[in-house]
């Protein structure tokens, strides 16, 4: 497609992601369907993964970092009695054993992980070491120290339990491995385990249910596509809001600061101008600062100076 052809295009696509296909091929193609200048994906999901993708254009690329620090919610499909060298699907399976498991077992099991744990990051992970991401190096042949990172699973349920397989619901944090979290539940239960399916149904206030699937957005018009696209303040939800008015957005937009005395809690605050949302400011005291703004309000106040 040609370049021409793309357009400005700002908001947030909820899309739900397909098995086989990574997280940048499908933010590519979502891209290109859209015809949008810009866009970026919030959380990477591994080509065996599913769910909720959350697509980014334009300006709301700006505005997506809390997202990548927002909480999470998978469905997660654990095989009981085999171990493999990747914690999923993807390895060549190491260990094999007799699956003797009852459901009391696993509700045992099950609530020594909900909470505060600590988890080894997989070597077939993204995670850096040295400016390389650790997948690189376990296709070498070599293995690299890592030590255990903190994390919390909220929410931590049992679905389903047919003998040889396990369906989960995991609410955790930044940072969780689920395959890791599957091959730490099977070493618990003496058998071994790894993760055969995942699908990610949440992020933050952002839910499967509200996503769409390529083939809907394939059929569309145009007009059908761009009416699935949230606005930017949808990123922000729970964020207070600061009226202001022409002049002092001209004035934050060429990096002053405002003494306001607006009655609401330190910390970022959603502004809204004349004509809508204008970006995030950040209170102190009485004092309001520029965080981020839209491009357009920055270069409109600079067209004016």
């Amino acid at each position: 497609m040609a370049r021409q052809n793309f357009r400005p295009l700002d908001g947030v696509l909820l899309f739900d992601k397909p098995l086989e296909l990574s997280s940048n091929d499908a933010l590519q193609k979502v891209r290109r369907l859209f015809r949008a200048e810009k866009a970026g994906h919030t959380g990477t999901l591994d080509p065996l993964a599913t769910g909720l993708l959350p697509i980014c254009f334009g300006e709301a690329t700006k505005f997506s970092n809390a997202l990548l620090d927002a909480d999470k919610t998978y469905r997660a499909l654990m095989r009981l009695g085999q171990t493999t060298t990747t914690g999923d699907a993807e390895g060549e399976i190491t260990a094999e054993h007799p699956v003797n498991v009852a459901r009391s077992d696993i509700d045992a099991v099950l609530g020594k992980f909900r909470g505060e744990i600590r988890q080894l990051p997989p070597m077939h992970s993204a995670l850096k070491h040295q400016g390389k991401p650790l997948y690189e190096y376990i296709r070498k042949g070599e293995t690299i120290d890592r030590e255990l990172r903190e994390v919390v699973i909220h929410e931590l349920l049992l679905n389903e339990f047919s003998g040889h397989e396990m369906d989960i619901t995991v609410r955790c944090s930044k940072g969780t491995y689920i395959r890791t979290l599957a091959e730490d539940i099977g070493a618990a239960l003496g058998c071994g385990a790894h993760l055969i399916g995942l699908r990610r149904t949440a992020i933050a206030h952002f839910d499967l249910k509200d996503g769409y699937t390529w083939q809907q957005l394939e059929t569309m018009t145009e007009v059908e596509r761009d009416a699935c696209i949230l606005p930017l303040e949808s990123l922000m939800p729970d964020m207070p809001k600061l009226q202001l008015d022409a002049v002092q957005i001209k004035r934050l937009a060429q990096g002053q600061r405002l003494g306001l005395d607006t009655g609401l809690p330190d910390g970022k605050v959603s502004l809204q101008g004349p004509e809508g949302f204008v970006g995030v400011g950040l209170l102190q005291g009485r004092r309001l600062a520029p965080d981020r703004l839209l491009s357009t309000v920055a270069r409109q106040a600079a067209s004016s100076t």
